[in-house]
């Protein structure tokens, strides 16, 4: 009988324990909200024909506005692929043939950077987030093609005896050195897909080489990131780290440190290298214990070590980056660890859910209260593309977890 009663209390203590879990935030009721935003965006990014200028992409919606800000699809803009990427997860979500038509336009103007030199490190973010996942919900062999010659000419800014990707040709000089900065980390994906799918095996090659040197050189003992390592060009030696985004060479800028995340986690996905798997862990473990310091809720200040603490900005694309990287990266590790990283996860998801991030009636975006570079006094408490799209493939990732339980 004693033995009954135990099971039924550790039962009922599971059940309790789920249904708790389930009412922080409702993946579906998140998705469908996101779908109504995307329509809307469409209806204002449309004339009166219904005609969409593919050339022209979202980018920002500032303080106080309504409306998407676009930018000229070109080299020099890193955001173009956000909004493509958005509407191939929504595509993929709700089936509907206006949004694969929409993103099919907004996927081919940047074909032309398939047949030019690179710019910057930032072609990896343009050919992930549009050509890749389109590729993911259609398997176009166009897209395909444009993918592979993109990690080729990406591969061009590997520097062999630094052990890294150039990541800002334009910035050389003012860096005096070889400049590597941590946002490369997420551009590392293209070349290792390329490699499984047709390419160079040496672009692996590359990209674990990137991996380690960055790991040696770009952070400090606690496992916090450097945004910026600058090396000897010739010699390859490392000189040192230093912000550009950053409050200063010495704090943690929280989407810098949401790149390293995210980086590392999709590194050992790649690999199956036990060292790049600590990594995640090491740099996962500070930026959450320094959350938990510095903000009173999952959603960190724009860095962690602004001195004016509460009464600085918030970047709500930076809990949208570690929230996904949470859901990969607690496939890979322990149970206790998994349950750590799914529960952080979850509640950044809540937080972000919310009438304090969510956009709503506000504006056609999904979130509010990014943050794109403070010191240049750009992109401040705004809602930035790359936010909404790491909102939306959190959600989808989160329904993926919950679909396979």
């Amino acid at each position: 009988m004693k033995m009954k009663k135990l099971i039924f209390v550790v039962v009922a203590a599971c059940v309790l324990t789920a249904c708790q879990t389930t009412e922080k935030f409702n993946a579906e009721r998140e998705l469908a909200y996101c779908s109504e935003q995307v329509n809307k965006s469409l209806n204002h990014l449309c004339d009166s024909n219904r005609m969409y200028d593919y050339s022209m992409q979202p980018r920002n919606i500032l303080k106080g506005e309504t409306d998407w800000n676009c930018r000229k699809v070109s080299e020099q803009e890193w955001c173009s692929g956000f909004w493509p990427g958005v509407l191939w997860m929504t595509y993929g979500y709700t089936k509907d043939d206006s949004i694969r038509k929409a993103a099919e336009g907004y996927t081919a103007s940047l074909s032309f950077l398939a047949q030019q030199p690179v710019y910057d490190h930032d072609l990896g973010f343009l050919v992930i987030n549009s050509f890749l996942k389109g590729y993911e919900q259609t398997g176009s062999e166009q897209y395909k093609l444009v993918a592979l010659a993109c990690a080729d000419t990406l591969a061009t800014l590997f520097n062999e005896k630094v052990g890294t990707m150039l990541s800002w040709p334009r910035h050389v000089k003012d860096y005096g050195g070889h400049n590597t900065i941590m946002d490369n980390m997420i551009n590392l994906e293209l070349l290792f897909w390329a490699a499984q799918n047709g390419g160079d095996k040496h672009l692996a090659d590359m990209a674990i080489r990137h991996a380690e040197t960055t790991m040696q050189h770009h952070f400090r003992p606690d496992g916090s990131s450097y945004h910026v390592a600058i090396y000897d060009t010739l010699s390859g030696e490392f000189i040192k780290g230093v912000t550009h985004q950053g409050y200063s060479d010495s704090s943690m800028w929280s989407r810098g440190q949401s790149w390293a995340i995210y980086g590392y986690t999709m590194v050992y996905r790649y690999t199956h290298d036990q060292r790049f798997l600590d990594h995640a862990q090491k740099v996962t473990d500070i930026y959450l214990k320094r959350l938990h310091e510095t903000s009173n809720d999952f959603v960190p200040l724009w860095d962690m070590d602004d001195p004016r603490g509460l009464q600085a900005p918030k970047d709500a694309s930076a809990a949208c980056v570690v929230a996904s990287a949470l859901l990969e990266l607690q496939q890979y590790v322990d149970k206790k660890k998994a349950r750590e990283y799914l529960e952080a996860a979850e509640n950044m998801m809540s937080d972000l859910s919310s009438d304090r991030y969510q956009s709503r009636n506000k504006n056609v975006s999904f979130l509010l209260h990014s943050t794109g570079n403070l010191p240049a006094d750009s992109e401040i408490d705004a809602s930035i593309i790359y936010a909404d799209y790491y909102y939306l493939e959190t959600l989808l990732r989160w329904t993926g977890i919950q679909n396979t339980h």
